[in-house]
């Protein structure tokens, strides 16, 4: 029973340690001007950025931070315009099809690869055509989508989440419109401790009022 004691007493301590080395301004920072209204859990990515590839297809981040959130809490993942050039804004807007439609899990690796592994997906077509391959879209289905009021309300919609939080960066990871996951302050010294306490610091954030 003591032994059984100590056990539990050395979970609550080990615990304890790990909440206090999230530190703000190291693990996370506190926004200047939080935003009220947010998703509980943004993170914003570009289809173009090396990084964002290697987070989503490599190391599993975001498959690492929905395992650990508490029950009922979701990630809501927002593309940026600021990379690719002229297809930056269109891929955004096919990003917001994707939302609509419910098929970001579908598309999102063939995406990434179609533009950074394979480079097969290069203009508006071409990306249309992933979404057909990818997640069995109609071609129709997908213009009807590009064109309608819901889609353009989501491009809006991620690029006013972008400018509110004042971002610089991807990826780029945000919790309750207070806090942003500072990427350069968790433990590296290899990946699978730096996706553990990504994720771990995502859900202390996230239970942090």
């Amino acid at each position: 029973m003591k032994k059984l004691w100590l056990a539990l007493v050395g979970l609550v301590l080990a615990f304890s340690a790990s909440a206090a080395q999230f530190n703000d301004g190291q693990q996370y920072v506190t926004l200047d001007k939080p935003v009220a209204g947010k998703p509980q859990v943004m993170e914003f990515f570009s289809f173009f950025c090396p990084h964002c590839y290697q987070f989503e297809e490599i190391y599993h981040v975001g498959d690492a931070v929905k395992k650990t959130l508490p029950e009922g809490v979701k990630v809501t993942k927002y593309h940026v315009d600021f990379l690719g050039g002229d297809l930056g804004p269109i891929v955004t807007h096919a990003w917001a099809v994707a939302m609509a439609l419910g098929v970001e899990d579908q598309v999102t690796a063939p995406i990434f690869e179609g533009i950074q592994k394979n480079q097969t997906i290069t203009d508006p077509a071409s990306l249309k055509e992933a979404f057909v391959k990818a997640a069995g879209i109609k071609p129709e289905d997908y213009d009807a989508a590009w064109n309608s009021f819901a889609v353009k309300a989501l491009v809006a919609q991620q690029q006013k989440a972008a400018a509110d939080v004042d971002l610089r960066g991807v990826p780029a990871m945000f919790v309750n419109g207070k806090y942003m996951v500072n990427n350069g302050g968790l433990d590296t010294s290899s990946m699978d401790n730096f996706v553990q306490q990504y994720a771990n610091v995502v859900k202390f954030l996230v239970e942090k009022q």
